[in-house]
């Protein structure tokens, strides 16, 4: 059984602007997107516009099963770089010209938006007419505006010349572009415009999404992830500075939903819906400033909360018995790596916070899934090593063991000796300090003991990202493949997910890579590339590099981003913004 509720349904032949909102990966993974909801309603709201949802791998719509080319505007939501493969798949299953240069009239006008186009639209500009960079609520009324009254024009012009397809010079009439230019946010490949990203200016004027579309199925492939979940968009960005992540830097400034209001709107998209299951959603979840009276207030109104991930640094106790008293199962945090580690990409968060948190989050009886990266700047043998034994030991916690000994993570002079219980006061286990003939006692006496707990481990090598300060490191595969093959060998009976080093690599290169990345990219539709040839297409960059993407101006400089760079090699911190001082990062200017 497959059944969705609450779809928009109009008549397609009374829209002036039929809009083919494209997102270029699974049904699943489609509808887990606030994003694609937000933008589908969020069009869907004007009267002249009807947009359709098309789900890979159909070229069809949901709405209406209406072909790709038969849309005005195809929209790709670009959010995993892979997609991009997608994108090109779905162009050509439609006969749709690949090349924006081939395509004429008749053909739609090819957009595309999400992170990944406002990062670096470059590898995909032979493809896509025109790019949104930033956030699409923020601009798409006037580019639909503008895009409605030069439509007109050109019929208008076209009725009254009792010409169709071509001007006088008998060449295809295609829609002139260069009026979009106009309109801050827009990237057009044509001009390889300098342009500005764009944001909303606080919660209050973005989309909160009321009625969202509700999947009923038994099938597990289209279930997504927050399945018969409300979504809550509590804030968005992110401004504590994680050196390899985009939307630390690319959407500041941080902006918060008032309580108030995400209490209105949690119980009019209940009334909507039928559902009770909150998910909320944010960049910095458990970063926002009343966390603790949302949780509760949601639980007073009967529902139950979840959330896909917490920043440990501002997780509370408090907060998790919050969480857990309103439903929430399991707890996802990233650690990243060890201290030192940490500390280079921004995160100055001892092992004692970590295992605090851990510790809290067993004995209340969460499971406990948790991100870690490889690969990260001065990253060396020893510290793998180090990451290694402190995946042991957070996985021996699952026991919810008291023993009266010393960490096993090889702590630095930042970090504490021992990690005390929080609701003991023993300490934490250390295999660091027991005889060979004990440890063997320990881990035969837990593999008779049921785990309280599941834990779980994913680790992935760092992509550098373009307008982030790793922007100017490079990906070395073969190295990143040693560690991989070296944890695995020493991780033996955890529950571990590792993903591949040759997908980083070309992930890698399409989201670092220039305009002749397109090149394999439309080769890859007919052919197998070498990972030799994406190894050999990979880019380096240098400081005082133009790069591909320079003429995107995101919310931060280009200087802030080249003095956090340097701080990496010297492990300097620049403390959250919020609680602290300005940087003078650009974002708020």
């Amino acid at each position: 059984m497959f059944k969705e509720k609450n779809i928009i349904i109009k008549n397609p032949l009374k829209a002036d602007i039929r809009f083919g909102l494209v997102y270029p990966n699974v049904y699943k993974t489609a509808m887990s997107s606030l994003g694609y909801q937000i933008i589908y309603n969020y069009i869907n709201e004007r009267e002249d516009t009807y947009s359709e949802r098309i789900i890979y791998p159909s070229t069809r719509s949901l709405e209406t099963n209406s072909p790709l080319s038969d849309f005005d505007i195809v929209s790709f939501s670009l959010q995993y770089e892979q997609d991009y493969f997608h994108v090109l798949e779905m162009l050509r299953e439609a006969d749709i010209p690949l090349r924006r240069e081939d395509r004429t009239s008749d053909d739609p006008l090819i957009i595309a938006g999400g992170p990944c186009a406002s990062a670096n639209p470059l590898p995909l500009s032979d493809f896509i007419d025109i790019f949104v960079v930033g956030e699409a609520e923020a601009v798409m009324y006037d580019f639909l505006d503008l895009y409605s009254s030069l439509k007109l024009s050109k019929k208008s012009k076209k009725s009254k010349n009792n010409k169709i397809n071509e001007n006088e010079d008998g060449i295809d009439d295609k829609m002139d572009l260069a009026p979009f230019l106009d309109i801050e946010g827009l990237y057009i490949s044509e001009f390889n415009n300098e342009t500005n990203i764009v944001l909303s200016e606080d919660m209050e004027s973005i989309y909160h999404l009321t009625c969202p579309i509700v999947t009923e199925t038994d099938d597990k492939d289209f279930i997504p992830a927050f399945s018969n979940s409300i979504l809550l968009n509590v804030s968005r960005a992110c401004t504590r500075g994680c050196r390899f992540c985009m939307s630390s830097y690319m959407y500041r400034p941080l902006r918060e939903t008032n309580l108030n209001d995400l209490f209105s709107i949690a119980e009019e998209a209940r009334e909507n819906t039928g559902l009770n299951k909150i998910s909320l959603i944010g960049a910095a979840v458990s970063d926002y400033s009343r966390i603790n009276d949302l949780t509760e207030g949601l639980k007073e109104r009967g529902f139950q909360v979840s959330t896909p991930s917490m920043r440990i640094e501002s997780i509370t106790r408090e907060t998790l018995t919050a969480l857990k008293s309103s439903g929430l199962k399991t707890l996802t945090i990233a650690p990243e790596s060890i201290y030192s580690l940490r500390r280079r990409i921004n995160k100055d968060i001892k092992d004692e916070e970590v295992l605090r948190v851990i510790s809290d989050a067993v004995e209340l009886g969460f499971n406990i899934k948790l991100y870690f990266l490889i690969g990260l700047p001065y990253e060396s043998e020893d510290d793998i090593e180090e990451l290694s034994n402190m995946m042991k030991q957070i996985d021996s916690m699952k026991y919810n063991i008291d023993l009266n000994s010393t960490s096993s993570i090889k702590l630095n002079d930042n970090s504490i000796k021992s990690i005390p219980n929080s609701s003991s006061e023993n300490d934490a286990v250390s295999s660091a300090s027991k005889s060979k003939k004990s440890r063997k006692k320990d881990k035969k006496s837990k593999s008779k003991k049921k785990a309280k707990v599941s834990i779980s481990f994913s680790v992935n090598p760092v992509i550098p990202k373009p307008h982030t300060p790793l922007q100017w490191e490079s990906y070395d595969m073969k190295e990143i493949k040693s560690k991989i093959r070296y944890l695995k060998k020493n991780l033996k009976g955890l529950n571990i997910k590792f993903d591949s080093a040759k997908m980083g690599l070309i992930q890698y290169v399409l989201s670092c890579g220039d305009k002749d990345i397109g090149n394999l990219i439309e080769r890859a539709l007919n052919e197998k590339i070498s990972i030799r040839e994406w190894g050999e297409n990979a880019p380096s960059y240098d400081l005082e590099d133009e790069l591909p993407w320079d003429s995107i101006n995101v919310s931060v400089s280009k200087e802030f981003l080249k003095s956090e760079y340097e701080k990496i090699r010297t492990g300097e911190q620049t403390p959250w913004c919020e609680e602290g001082i300005c940087y003078n990062c650009g974002a708020c200017n």
